[in-house]
């Protein structure tokens, strides 16, 4: 009898615990954001604590074993473009191991008229630390420095994240040539999902051409993330002296780059003997912060508005703005002041600084954006403070909420990146 009413008692959590084993199996199983969004609704309808959700989301899925060597894949993104790019496991690839991913962008998008695959998809000659390499591809109507290539990578990474046991905070985008340039463009319209920014060859400027210059290159959001620079004194196509004053630029305004200039460098690697462990070094020192301290993010629309526990919501003039920010995009030399790109359309600006449970804001053309708390940074049993132009504009606690965290959860698939509450500040 005792043992009959043990049954009684214990079998309801059995089942409950196992209703919770299921859900989270389709959410680990999800191929895609959509598809693990529908199963996060799931998981908060379970029955699941925040804690134990929270636990198991921090411990992620489990991985296989999988087939080193070179693999062909594709994708078609959400705007609806088929993209094919390979991936380079490494030999021994083992599921328990968390792995570095470089992103390597190739050159010459211009003579490219289509999709399709080139070579074989190895690294080749600039192969480094033992890592997962992807090659994606580009091509004339769909270059590194377009909307669509910025959805392609975050799409290759999340779709690389679900198959392999990648180290979210080790994930960076180089580049030569063209792809030095695209690796510039990514890292100021896509700033979250990756650690460093390494332009080979690359220019900057190509991005202020006209017809590639949509008015939202922002050079502010370079100042988010390390970026290890190569150039080459004697690059028939973006040599040292036309580069480098723009290079240093961006030092002197608070972009960190390790600046590593090749005097006698042509438009080639031929330096990468040389220089291969400065890069991989530069990549091992420079993690990503899933959740830094400091952000500053400018953007004219909703297409890219994010950077890691920053959501720009909305544009405006607020209360309390100061009259300038200080702006990279205003270039000063013995010729003149001049933009370094167009701006046809206003634009807005959050700067953040966390402390413990406060953070203030400095905005510009803003009128509302969210903050994505972390567990990890923030006390949810003490009050959030937030400022904004000098004037508290948030002072409560914020409880820890389930569906919030799913639902980052499924976007950002990230084992540690994770938000227990967002708070909506408006300023107007």
């Amino acid at each position: 009898m005792k043992f009959a009413a043990f049954l009684l008692l214990t079998l309801p959590l059995v089942q409950a615990q196992g209703r919770i084993d299921a859900v989270f199996r389709r959410f680990w199983a999800a191929d895609n954001p959509a598809a693990a969004a529908r199963a996060a609704d799931e998981v908060v309808n379970s029955g699941v604590t925040f804690g134990e959700a929270l636990r198991r989301l921090q411990q992620g899925r489990a991985y296989t074993e999988q087939k080193a060597g070179v693999i062909q894949l594709s994708n078609r993104t959400s705007d609806g473009i088929e993209h094919f790019y390979a991936v380079t496991i490494p030999p021994g690839y083992d599921p328990a191991r968390r792995y570095q991913v470089r992103v390597q962008l190739h050159g010459g998008v211009g003579g490219r008229s289509d999709n399709r695959p080139r070579g074989n998809g190895q690294i080749g000659n600039l192969a480094g630390a033992e890592q997962i390499y992807v090659i994606p591809y580009a091509w004339s109507d769909e270059p590194w420095w377009s909307d669509d290539q910025v959805l392609n990578l975050r799409t290759i990474v999340d779709a690389l994240k679900r198959r392999y046991n990648i180290d979210e905070n080790r994930v960076v985008v180089a580049g030569v040539s063209d792809g030095g340039t695209g690796a510039y463009y990514i890292a100021m319209r896509d700033t979250t999902p990756y650690a460093s920014f390494l332009p080979l060859n690359g220019f900057l400027m190509v991005l202020a051409n006209g017809e590639i210059d949509d008015g939202r290159n922002f050079p502010n959001n370079l100042r988010n993330k390390p970026l290890f620079v190569i150039n080459g004194g004697k690059d028939r196509l973006y040599p040292i002296r036309i580069v480098e004053p723009y290079t240093r630029h961006l030092m002197a305004h608070g972009v960190q780059i390790e600046y590593h200039p090749q005097p006698d460098g042509e438009h080639n690697t031929a330096w990468w003997p040389q220089m291969m462990d400065p890069f991989e070094i530069f990549v091992s020192e420079h993690p990503r912060d899933p959740d830094p301290d400091k952000l500053s993010w400018e953007a004219a629309d909703a297409q890219h508005n994010r950077a890691h526990w920053l959501v720009i919501d909305s544009f405006g003039m607020a209360p309390g703005e100061p009259k300038e920010l200080s702006d990279l995009n205003i270039f000063a030399d013995s010729l003149g002041t001049d933009p370094l790109f167009a701006r046809p359309k206003a634009s807005g600006r959050v700067d953040l600084e966390r402390s413990g449970n406060t953070v203030q804001a400095v905005t510009r053309g803003v009128s509302s954006f969210t903050l994505l708390l972390s567990p990890e940074k923030f006390d949810f049993s003490r009050p959030v403070v937030v400022t904004a132009n000098g004037r508290e504009v948030f002072h409560a606690k914020v409880p820890p909420s389930l569906s919030t965290l799913m639902k980052w959860a499924a976007q950002d698939n990230d084992r540690t990146m994770l938000y227990a509450a967002e708070i909506k500040i408006k300023l107007k």
